[in-house]
């Protein structure tokens, strides 16, 4: 089914849209071939069991002789699908997109739009349409005087007796054109290629942004009400974010600690309350055995590559949770603030100031910098090796 299948770490399964917006889209169409198969129906063509070996180990499948994964692998060139590591929880969501998709574009598969909250991969289409209009418009008009220019020219021959120039074969007619008109050709095949550099480019630096992703819980924790209404820091809840390298999600046990006696909300009274007694097995008095943990689903997330210290900016770069995560106290259902991209992280290094006041370790390093930029020089994060790449990357 799918040859190219990338998903990025930490989108949950219950959003099976915004995973194969952005990660499926650019190799896959419900009706056409673009790099692997038209996925309409994909559903009803294999069984479930079959797809989900397929994505977890496609070569496994063909290296058995399996006749469909042979017959899918030798029709697209052989091209090996990666292995992916993914839960089958994961892959139902994508494929129960997928058959929601192919019983809404029976026709055709139109756009789809990004998950939401999430970041567009299309960006706005307008400015390409006006400049092929015009483009269009020129050549209607270049055409027009053309043939206004060959019916005046027969017109003089006509009235000064001068022979007519032989008729040309189209062929020929064509060759007469190109080459007569090298310039022109030339300035519009370097147009299309800057705009189609221009949207390439768009296109490949929005893979992997979740700006916005907001994400539907499984229990409708207002971070307005409890951030902002009733003041509750943030580190009482994320308890890691100053101490080690994750935030951390709090457990359902620190809801407690206000849930035993606060037993109804001002927006769902006691509905969402009652999900979190659920999961602890409550019943009022005790605990129970039978505790699930509640599936939260991940908003913010980075790839594998870039590593990411939270006690660091919390503690020693003084860095405000609303800095990357913006105003929570204002978000009633919390999504993502920032791109969370390099560049971003880059620039905010290049900006920010270090804060040296009360904190031992950079005694000395002051000494060494203020000699190198000035005494009264700004001393910025990047000045104290915040742009090399062996801090995130290794």
């Amino acid at each position: 089914m799918l040859l190219i299948l990338s998903f990025s770490i930490g989108v949950k399964a219950q959003d099976g849209k915004a995973l194969f917006d952005a990660n499926c889209k650019s190799c896959h169409a419900m009706n056409d071939v673009v790099i692997g198969p038209a996925l309409k129906d994909v559903h009803k063509k294999f069984s479930a069991e079959w797809l989900h070996k397929w994505i977890k180990n496609s070569q496994a499948l063909v290296k058995a002789g399996d006749k469909d994964a042979v017959a899918v692998f030798n029709e697209f060139n052989k091209m090996v699908m990666p292995n992916q590591n993914l839960s089958d929880a994961e892959i139902d969501a994508v494929l129960a997109y997928i058959g929601k998709e192919s019983e809404q574009a029976p026709v055709a598969a139109a756009p789809t739009a990004p998950a939401p909250g999430t970041v567009a991969t299309e960006k706005d289409n307008s400015t390409l349409y006006w400049v092929l209009a015009i483009i269009l418009i020129l050549i209607a008009l270049a055409a027009t005087l053309n043939k206004v220019k060959k019916g005046l020219e027969y017109a003089v021959r006509e009235k000064e007796g001068i022979p007519h120039p032989p008729h040309l074969a189209p062929k020929e007619a064509r060759s007469l054109w190109v080459s007569k008109n090298k310039k022109l050709i030339a300035v519009v095949l370097l147009l299309l290629v800057v705009l189609g550099s221009v949207k390439g480019w768009y296109a490949l630096k929005d893979i992997g942004v979740y700006t916005n992703y907001e994400p539907e819980q499984p229990i409708h924790f207002s971070h307005k009400l409890h951030a902002g209404d009733n003041k509750i820091a943030c580190l009482y809840c994320h308890s890691g974010a100053d101490k080690s390298r994750h935030a951390n999600i709090p457990s359902a046990s620190t809801c407690m600690n206000c849930h035993k006696y606060v037993k109804e909300g001002p927006v769902y009274g006691d509905k969402e309350i009652k999900k979190i007694y659920a999961a602890l097995d409550w019943d009022g008095s005790k605990y129970g055995t039978n505790q699930k943990p509640i599936q939260w689903i991940r908003v913010h997330s980075l790839p594998a590559l870039a590593y990411f210290n939270h006690a660091q900016h919390v503690n020693v770069g003084k860095i405000e949770c609303q800095t990357c995560h913006g105003p929570v106290q204002e978000m009633d259902v919390v999504k993502q603030f920032s791109p969370l991209t390099m560049g971003w992280c880059i620039n905010c290094h290049r900006e920010t100031e270090v804060k040296m006041d009360g904190n031992g370790y950079y005694d000395e390093v002051h000494k060494t910098l203020a000699a190198k930029y000035g005494k009264d020089a700004k001393l910025t994060v990047d000045k104290i090796g915040g742009l090399d790449c062996a801090r995130c990357h290794y």
